[in-house]
């Protein structure tokens, strides 16, 4: 592992609002290191392929750096060029393919660590020492008076929990429809991902049917899409089954569980778009509080963001728990201005 090395700033993840993060790090002249376990703005290049935005360009806009899109709802093909270039034009300090591994206080917890997931039901009283954090990477050690975890929540994907859900054909991440080609497709989920998976892949040949737990398509789902996945199973191009959940998956077929009864049907691909979840382990773990209820909501100051660890911040959809549509690109930004807004206000040493 190589030599420590000093910060007065570590950002955990290199997404559109730790890359937000660093802008204002530099507008405020603050010391700083991204570190991103993946590439950069690694959610939004896994997202699907063909994926379009909610959001229009302008309002996913950070420093400054105009973003320029054919259409009103940017691509995440223009999205990945876009934050490229004010990664470039801001020369901002990313290490990418760097994750990190633990955090440790260095002084405030008895020279307890944070990994020990103690949890503190207020947020102790801050330490003047600007070696607040040691902060380990799979490649190196490092020390900041401050950290911001800006992960988001894409990497893990909620559930089924049913039988047959480890089966290779089950897939919790989609791409592309031309691997379906042909195929019987089940779609679980009926938000905006679900509705996009099941258009699309009955559009490039696949035979698609939709499993959904509510009464009706999402409430949610694009403005421009609805009519558009309502007439689809109108005509019966798209199959429905409402009021539903998948009971069990095999090789070749699964059983969904309908108010008519358990039904089952030939199947060769299950894509369960069942939405996503932060890492509320490793959120413990370094010490951030977690509500126990099913939001499960990470603690934070709602004025500073700062959390139960005095100096350590959360920003960006990370915050919203299970809430994931709660906190989004465009509302999020602004995490960053009262973030480093309250770093500055305490006048913290430069290392």
């Amino acid at each position: 592992m190589s030599e420590k090395k000093s910060y007065q700033l570590i950002i955990i993840g290199a997404g559109p609002i730790g890359l937000a993060c660093g802008i204002e790090a530099e507008k405020q002249n603050v010391d700083y290191l991204i570190l991103e376990k993946g590439c950069l703005v690694n959610s939004i290049y896994h997202y699907p392929v063909n994926m379009q935005f909610f959001s229009t360009s302008e309002k996913i806009e950070i420093g400054n750096v105009p973003f320029v899109s054919h259409d009103t709802k940017p691509t995440r093909r223009e999205a990945l060029e876009y934050y490229r270039r004010v990664k470039l034009q801001w020369g901002l300090k990313v290490n990418m393919y760097e994750g990190v591994e633990r955090i440790e206080r260095m002084r405030g917890l008895a020279d307890e660590q944070i990994t020990t997931g103690t949890r503190n039901p207020k947020p102790e009283t801050r330490n003047s020492k600007p070696e607040t954090f040691t902060v380990v990477s799979e490649k190196a050690v490092y020390t900041a008076g401050y950290v911001i975890v800006a992960t988001g929540f894409y990497d893990h994907a909620n559930m089924l929990d049913v039988p047959g859900e480890h089966l290779p054909k089950v897939k919790h991440f989609y791409d592309e429809p031309h691997p379906y080609l042909d195929q019987k497709v089940l779609v679980v989920g009926a938000a905006n991902s679900a509705i996009d998976v099941a258009l699309e892949t009955w559009r490039k040949g696949s035979e698609v049917t939709l499993v959904h737990r509510g009464p009706e398509i999402g409430s949610r789902v694009k403005y421009w899409v609805r009519p558009d996945i309502e007439n689809r199973i109108k005509e019966g191009s798209i199959k429905v089954y409402f009021n539903s959940q998948l009971a069990e998956i095999r090789q070749k077929e699964v059983d969904i569980q309908t108010p008519e009864g358990l039904v089952s049907i030939e199947n060769d691909f299950v894509l369960a778009m069942t939405g996503y979840h932060p890492d509320f382990s490793w959120l413990e773990q370094i010490g951030i509080q977690v509500s126990d209820d099913p939001l499960r909501i990470p603690f934070r100051n709602p004025d500073t963001f700062e959390t139960n660890v005095p100096n350590l911040y959360l920003a960006g959809t990370v915050c919203g728990g299970m809430q994931t549509n709660k906190w989004f690109i465009e509302n999020s930004i602004e995490h960053a201005v009262v973030i480093l807004e309250d770093i500055k206000k305490n006048s913290f040493t430069k290392l």
